[in-house]
């Protein structure tokens, strides 16, 4: 089992998480229980699923769900992508929340890699 609230990759995804609902409030209102929804879910499956698989009682499951995350952080990217093509976020809040994604997705990658030399 694993410390995921020591882990900065888990730290930081809450960061996103807090940041991205943030952002999501000053969307319409038509969209929230479209696209608003759709973001938010994607931000908080990053740290749940990083959490679920630290719980797990093996690297091999815990590499899995970082696999999870990994994924989540990339249909994060897509929605934000969209939203700016939709005019709800700036260009400018697109860049910083891809930078942080890219981040998360680096350290997250190498995070499963080293679990996999383990196994």
């Amino acid at each position: 089992m694993h410390k995921y609230k020591e882990l900065k990759l888990w730290q930081k995804s809450i960061d996103l998480v807090t940041r991205v609902y943030a952002l999501t409030r000053n969307f319409p209102q038509l969209e929230k229980f479209g696209l608003v929804s759709q973001i938010n879910r994607s931000a908080v499956s990053i740290p749940s699923n990083i959490a679920e698989g630290a719980g797990r009682n093996s690297d091999k499951e815990f590499v899995q769900f970082l696999a999870f995350a990994h994924a989540s952080s990339y249909e994060l990217e897509t929605q934000l992508i969209i939203s700016n093509k939709l005019e709800y976020i700036s260009s400018e809040d697109l860049v910083d929340l891809t930078d942080q994604l890219t981040e998360l997705q680096k350290m997250n990658f190498a995070i499963q890699l080293k679990l996999k030399q383990k196994i």
